[in-house]
């Protein structure tokens, strides 16, 4: 017996497909500023919020329940730190569900790992880890597993336990970058400098040093404890407050006098100037007696970093 569509309630502000408002005739309201379109064929009410659940509630709607949001979309459904990235992705186990959709990947899988987030199933952190293996850059995805660990979406032996029983695509950059992720990472930018650093063939700073006595103690980015260098990223493209200012600098001529070398870099220094970066990181570490640092540097790093210089 087929069930008749009106007597299903319809919800405009949940994802409903074309052929949905076709079969209740109002097909024609589509064309109106009452509706937005959210994927081909897939709307909803206009005042509803736009929100990365939303789309990828919108991308499941012609999969059936058993599917998932997986790779970038569920990403952005769990607010990892990635850059733009086209299309959605769903995620299927049978070959019976895995259909060609404008806009929407479908991807193929013999088992997954699920968990629900605001409503909306999508693959779990460690799952989401590999599947953007295929989509990012080993420096992007360092720093997703670096967010999740923070986050504590998923622990570090966890990670990296997973990623080497994986198998197929991503797989083995997976690894990889699950070998460079590490607890307590504070910003993508300072994952960005130090993966700079490593892959440069120098030594690898400690995250989150504790410096000081027991009266004060301060947290710096990365650290070289046996040479006492610190490097520190700054984000601020201006002094928000002149009393922060103030207190960072009153910081930072307090680890001079523990005879500390602090050393500050901005984004162009990564992102336009790496080599150069380099050159000053690696210069003040052989001058200060750092152990294990290379008499010249690696070029491996410049694959990662395409900068100027």
């Amino acid at each position: 017996m087929t069930e008749d569509p009106d007597s299903v309630p319809f919800d405009p502000t949940r994802p409903f497909t074309r052929a949905a408002a076709a079969a209740r005739g109002n097909i024609r309201d589509l064309r109106t500023p009452s509706y937005q379109r959210l994927l081909h064929g897939i709307y909803v009410a206009a005042p509803v919020e736009t929100t990365p659940a939303l789309i990828a509630e919108a991308a499941l709607l012609p999969f059936g329940e058993k599917a998932w949001a997986s790779h970038a979309t569920a990403a952005r459904v769990l607010g990892l730190p990635i850059p733009p990235l086209p299309g959605e992705h769903v995620t299927v186990v049978e070959r019976r569900r895995r259909r060609s959709r404008r806009e929407v990947a479908c991807h193929l899988t013999k088992k997954g790992w699920v968990k629900e987030v605001s409503g909306v199933r999508v693959s779990a952190p460690q799952q989401v880890f590999v599947e953007l293996a295929t989509q990012l850059t080993l420096v992007d995805l360092v720093i997703v597993g670096d967010h999740l660990v923070r986050k504590g979406l998923v622990d570090l032996e966890t990670l990296r336990k997973f990623c080497a029983d994986a198998s197929g695509p991503g797989a083995a950059l997976a690894r990889t970058a699950a070998g460079y992720v590490r607890n307590g990472v504070d910003s993508p930018m300072e994952t960005r400098l130090r993966l700079l650093i490593v892959l440069a063939g120098l030594p690898e700073p400690e995250v989150n040093l504790l410096v000081g006595d027991e009266i004060e103690r301060r947290k710096y980015d990365l650290s070289y404890r046996r040479s006492r260098t610190i490097l520190e990223y700054d984000g601020r493209q201006h002094v928000e407050r002149v009393e922060q200012w103030e207190a960072d600098l009153e910081r930072r001529e307090a680890i001079d006098d523990d005879q500390w070398r602090i050393m500050v870099f901005v984004a162009k220094d990564i992102y336009k100037s790496p080599g150069r970066t380099l050159e000053r990181i690696h210069r003040a570490l052989r001058l200060r007696g750092e152990p294990g640092v290379p008499s010249t540097l690696s070029d491996a790093w410049r694959a990662h970093f395409p900068g100027w210089s």
